[in-house]
């Protein structure tokens, strides 16, 4: 049951957000263009998804350490020196990491990618997220938001999430919640949410977000996919069970796209925060991004 109106229409009228292609319906091009978002129902093999899961364990056991990756802990047990899949929730960047990586360039997932993108495509932001047994302080609980906001590069039409259910993903385990249509509004102001306890670095989301806005849980099975754009308003829940939560994601975007300053614009100040990160990280004083 969904509060939300998802519609699909079929009358003809001009594609704005899928090129053409002989690989979606003219009802999912439709549907996409409608609201935002399209599930592709077992696009990843159980395979692929467990080579996946090993390797995201490896990680946390510090058996590889992919370079340029960030590796997100609980911020609870950040002081803690040893990692474990009970307190890494996210493996950012991961393009050097040759196993992972190869999410990125699955034949089956550049096929639907290259409807939104065009043939020349750009893994531009890759993440694996195992969102963690929740306490009452709703820890990981990912508050909604646009991932164009962490974006420096444009146009926005042209760039797509494609993001891979690694187990059952439903409200029990904080599924995916979308806002269809959303992705036909502008970029809003983003910044952490002031809930009680503490907040993930970079977890941030829409301000003056109405709760109450009609929305859709996007319950998927292991090896679902969905596709979204960039300014689709989307969030996840808490993870009320005692297990994992994994996906693995990529954002693609077209090689015609380029990048944008951000200085007075709604981005300056996570551009700010990302400095501030990276000076910490690789220990250096000052540090440009150009």
């Amino acid at each position: 049951p969904t509060s939300a109106k998802v519609s699909a229409v079929t009358q003809p009228g001009r594609f704005r957000y899928t090129l053409d292609n002989d690989v979606l319906t003219t009802e999912q091009r439709w549907f996409y263009e409608e609201n935002g978002y399209l599930v592709i129902k077992k696009l990843v093999s159980d395979e692929d998804i467990e080579r996946f899961r090993k390797e995201f364990i490896r990680i946390c056991n510090k058996e590889v350490n992919p370079l340029g990756a960030m590796i997100m802990k609980n911020e609870t047990l950040r002081s803690q020196s040893v990692q474990s899949e009970k307190m890494v929730n996210k493996v950012q960047d991961f393009q050097e990491d040759e196993e992972l990586f190869r999410y990125c360039t699955l034949p089956q997932v550049l096929r639907y990618v290259e409807c939104f993108t065009g043939p020349n495509i750009m893994a531009m932001h890759t993440m694996l997220i195992n969102k963690l047994p929740d306490s009452d302080k709703q820890t990981f609980r990912h508050p909604m938001h646009q991932d164009l906001y962490y974006f420096p590069f444009r146009p926005a039409d042209r760039i797509v999430c494609s993001w891979t259910a690694m187990e059952r993903a439903d409200r029990n385990n904080g599924c995916l919640v979308v806002l269809p249509g959303t992705h036909k509004e502008s970029l809003k102001p983003h910044g952490y949410p002031k809930w009680e306890g503490i907040v993930n670095k970079l977890f941030h989301g829409i301000l003056d977000y109405e709760e109450n806005s009609p929305r859709v849980h996007v319950v998927m099975e292991k090896g679902d996919t969905v596709f979204f754009h960039p300014l689709l308003i989307h969030g996840s829940g808490v993870n009320k069970t005692s297990g994992f939560r994994k996906s693995i994601s990529c954002h693609f975007a077209s090689s015609e796209c380029y990048y944008i300053d951000v200085k007075d614009t709604l981005q300056e100040g996570l551009e700010k925060e990302v400095v501030e990160i990276a000076s910490g990280k690789f220990n250096v004083s000052s540090l440009d991004l150009k």
